[in-house]
């Protein structure tokens, strides 16, 4: 395997403006949120039935089941009544932003000749995740044999009505310590409770991954950015928010929104080279 190295960077093209990039992830991201809040249980009357996305969950315990991958309730038991729940509940709600926004800002101040691409790579691989949201609503594991008294948005009725099991999840963040919950005044108003396929915690994760494997040099960095999407999937079976297959579709969009931000780079330097002022991007290449 080929080690990459970077091209030197020209030292007279000017850094690209903060100004602009703190304006366009703002408005992508609100934009993201507003609609991603449009589908899913935002489309629930009072009263109904969340039919939808409990047959999609039902499908995919019946998938995961059928290829050995349905795990969850254990992975959550091992953690129940132990110190770590309240960690994960924590970090589940924290990290997932906090990680993220911290190496943008991080490849904008250290490698900002080779922000623009992975800026657009994170773009796109959030907007497949709601393009993902919005075509298949998932009930998350929290919620499957939920009743009404505990959400609203729980299928525990459908559950019992066909005789399936209590499968034994528990909503951690609604019965543990945490800093929020989704039946906290609001918080079910303003967010999509069936937005689990594809996983976008482990999508950003391992974006933020490969992002300091690649460039980060202190090995500590680079220990922590392979432990983080572990961590990650860990926290988002164990608060019972994600499925396992979940993962895999988080895993799908990092790598298509990789391509995609290729691709845009590509058609970047095109058109540098079309216009003829003999800039583009910088690549990298094999040392």
């Amino acid at each position: 395997m080929s080690v990459q190295a970077e091209v030197p960077h020209p030292r007279s093209r000017p850094r690209l403006p903060w100004l602009r990039e703190i304006l366009v992830i703002t408005v992508v991201y609100a934009v993201y949120g507003l609609v991603r809040n449009q589908f899913g249980s935002a489309d629930l009357a009072v009263g109904d039935a969340p039919i939808h996305a409990f047959n999609n969950a039902v499908h995919v315990i019946d998938f995961e089941k059928a290829v050995g991958l349905f795990h969850e309730p254990t992975i959550q038991g091992w953690f129940l009544s132990t110190p770590f729940i309240t960690f994960f509940n924590i970090f589940y709600g924290t990290a997932h932003f906090i990680v993220t926004l911290g190496v943008l800002i991080w490849l904008f101040v250290r490698r900002h000749h080779v922000f623009a691409h992975w800026r657009t790579m994170l773009m796109a691989t959030t907007v497949l995740a709601l393009i993902g949201f919005a075509l298949f609503p998932l009930m998350p594991p929290r919620l499957v044999n939920a009743l009404p008294a505990d959400s609203r948005y729980g299928g525990g009725d459908l559950a019992a009505a066909r005789g399936l099991p209590d499968y034994g999840f528990v909503d951690t963040l609604r019965d543990d310590e945490g800093l929020w919950s989704f039946d906290s005044a609001g918080m079910d108003n303003i967010s999509n409770q069936y937005a689990a396929m594809p996983s976008l915690h482990i999508a950003w994760s391992v974006w933020c991954m490969l992002a300091l494997l690649r460039f980060s040099r202190r090995r500590i960095s680079r220990a922590l950015a392979m432990a983080y999407p572990v961590v990650t999937l860990i926290a988002i079976v164990a608060t019972a928010n994600h499925y396992i297959i979940d993962a895999a579709g988080g895993l799908a969009i990092v790598l298509a929104g990789y391509l995609i931000a290729n691709a845009v780079d590509r058609l970047r330097r095109k058109r540098s080279s079309a216009a003829g002022d003999g800039s583009s991007e910088d690549v990298l290449v094999p040392a």
